[in-house]
């Protein structure tokens, strides 16, 4: 049986409070609704939809970069690992930090010179392109669903709290909410809708998360020994609270499984399909390297801030067995946290952060799953249906049309899937997908750049064999079953002890593309390996600023 928790924290919420609630959440839908219906206008040619016409700058694409990593992963399901399991939690901080350095100094770039819209077309370009894209674009798909589903339970998570809906019929209908509106800015604005729905809303989700970190800390003084010392108090765990082993044990599996969370987070963001599409919304690769570096200014400034939220969440709130912040698995942390901070539930200033911080993340939560859902779509589109299904035979305006079907279909698996997926903490559904990208994605793009020898079957047996031993493990692991806080209650059938794959599948996914190569016959990609090198590093022969 699977079942999902209930969040009524605001079940008797003042009916003046909901409706503030309910018209900042009208208010920010309205806003993303105008903004993709304005640049659904200006779309006239695939470059348009696929990659915004690349005629966005390095800082107007590294804050759309910057907002759509920091998804509702960053903003309610870290501050959530941090308030209920103290150091531990504290790692996906810098985790998903310190990927950043790895996308700048190995991939972004070198990608951007060498592609066109999708991940697949640089692996193509030396490549044999059938096998190589059917493979990229099935990559592409999992790892975007797996992102999706964090976004859909933090959905369900938020609105469950805001607005105290105790039924899963209700909650359902929430993620279905989500889901049609992400389909409509996929299909209606294309890229250049969804960059700037990124922009706004990476404007607004800094200066809420800036708003709530200056309240929590002149809670204590700006002293922050005093903050980590009252979050260590409250918790109930004492000195352990601050210290490794909360949420991994301090034994060898647990040990094991926390190097493997950072391996995949490290790695992870360097194969994440919509964060590497991203790099296509530039006229050129110093636009691209730029966008990085404000990405990486913004985002480091972010989840420092993180860790105020945390640990300001586990100082002034309850997070003990049985209270809201646990039965979510810390995913209502921040939004209750600038509840507290703002004068407590009963007071209008409580409920006006409160009603705003929800309305940012859900802004988030928009903006982050219309990208998913445009690079999924994208893929399957240009590569599948245009280059494998098509043989290149089909026109730009066929090719759009698919890509707005595979929307309305990928929309509806992570809709499907993401309803029993609610008892799990979106952070850590976030690193499954990083560890899913990391072996089955990075592999092939980092050799593709980097190996003169290989070939078409080294990539499609890296993509392939990285994603499937990703995925297989996560299946046999204990967050499908085997614990009260698996997927599927009631059902053991794990074999594989750690929670994230990623220490097994990211080094298997570099060793099939190794075996693939030299068992492999085709040695015609060596050809183009000093045309791609020059491409990659020059730019000579990228394409270009869209005209019309």
């Amino acid at each position: 049986m699977i079942s999902v928790p209930f969040l009524v924290p605001l079940a008797d919420a003042e009916p003046g409070n909901q409706a503030l609630t309910i018209s900042l959440f009208t208010a920010v839908v309205a806003v993303t609704l105008y903004i993709t219906w304005w640049a659904s206008r200006q779309n006239r040619t695939a470059a348009d939809y696929y990659a915004g016409g690349r005629s966005f700058s390095g800082a107007q694409n590294g804050l759309a970069v910057a907002g759509d990593y920091m998804s509702a992963a960053s903003f309610l399901g870290i501050s959530g690992q941090i308030a209920l399991y103290g150091y531990d939690g504290f790692l996906y901080s810098i985790g998903f930090l310190v990927a950043w350095l790895v996308a700048l100094l190995l991939v972004a770039e070198l990608l951007r010179n060498s592609g066109r819209f999708t991940m697949a077309d640089q692996l193509a370009f030396r490549m044999k392109q059938r096998p190589v894209r059917t493979a990229a674009a099935t990559s592409t798909i999992v790892v975007s669903i797996f992102y999706l589903l964090a976004q859909m339970v933090g959905a369900g998570s938020l609105v469950g709290l805001l607005l105290g809906v105790k039924s899963e019929g209700l909650k359902a209908g929430v993620i279905i909410l989500v889901g049609a509106l992400m389909i409509f800015y996929v299909t209606v604005g294309g890229m250049k809708g969804t960059t700037w729905v990124q922009i706004v809303k990476a404007v607004l989700l800094m200066a809420g998360t800036v708003l709530i970190t200056f309240l929590v800390l002149v809670k204590f003084h700006f002293n922050i020994s005093d903050l980590l010392g009252a979050a260590a108090a409250k918790s109930g765990k004492g000195e352990s609270f601050l210290q490794p082993g909360l949420l991994y044990g301090k034994d060898l599996t647990g040990q094991i499984d926390f190097l493997s969370l950072g391996l995949a987070l490290v790695l992870g963001t360097a194969g994440l399909p919509h964060i590497l599409i991203r790099f296509y919304t530039v006229p050129d690769s110093r636009s691209a390297r730029r966008s990085v570096q404000w990405a990486i200014g913004l985002i480091g400034a972010f989840y420092l801030m993180t860790l105020a939220l945390g640990f300001g969440a586990a100082a002034l709130l309850d997070t003990g067995k049985g209270s809201a912040v646990e039965a979510s698995k810390g995913n209502v942390a921040s939004p209750l946290l600038a509840e507290s901070v703002g004068g407590g539930a009963d007071s209008l200033g409580g409920a006006i952060l409160l009603a705003l911080i929800a309305a940012v993340a859900f802004a988030t939560i928009l903006a982050v799953v219309a990208g998913l859902t445009l690079t999924s779509a994208s893929s399957f589109a240009h590569d599948l249906y245009a280059n494998v299904i098509a043989k290149g035979k089909v026109t730009e305006r066929q090719e759009l049309r698919v890509a707005r079907f595979a929307a309305l279909g990928i929309g509806a698996v992570a809709i499907a899937l993401a309803i029993p997926a609610q008892k799990l903490n979106i952070a850590f559904l976030v690193a499954l997908a990083f560890a899913v990208a990391a072996s089955a994605n990075l592999p092939a793009l980092l050799f593709n750049l980097f190996w003169r020898r290989f070939n078409t079957s080294g990539a499609v047996w890296s993509i392939y064999g990285g994603l499937i031993s990703a995925v297989v493990l996560v299946i046999f692991s204990p967050v499908v079953s085997g614990k009260p806080t698996s997927m599927i209650t009631g059902a053991d059938f794990h074999w594989f002890p750690l929670s994230n794959p990623g220490i097994v599948s990211i080094p298997l996914g570099f060793l099939f593309g190794v075996l693939g190569t030299f068992l492999g016959s085709d040695r015609a990609s060596e050809g183009r390996y000093n045309e791609l090198s020059v491409r990659s590093l020059t730019g000579a022969g990228a394409e270009g600023p869209a005209k019309h």
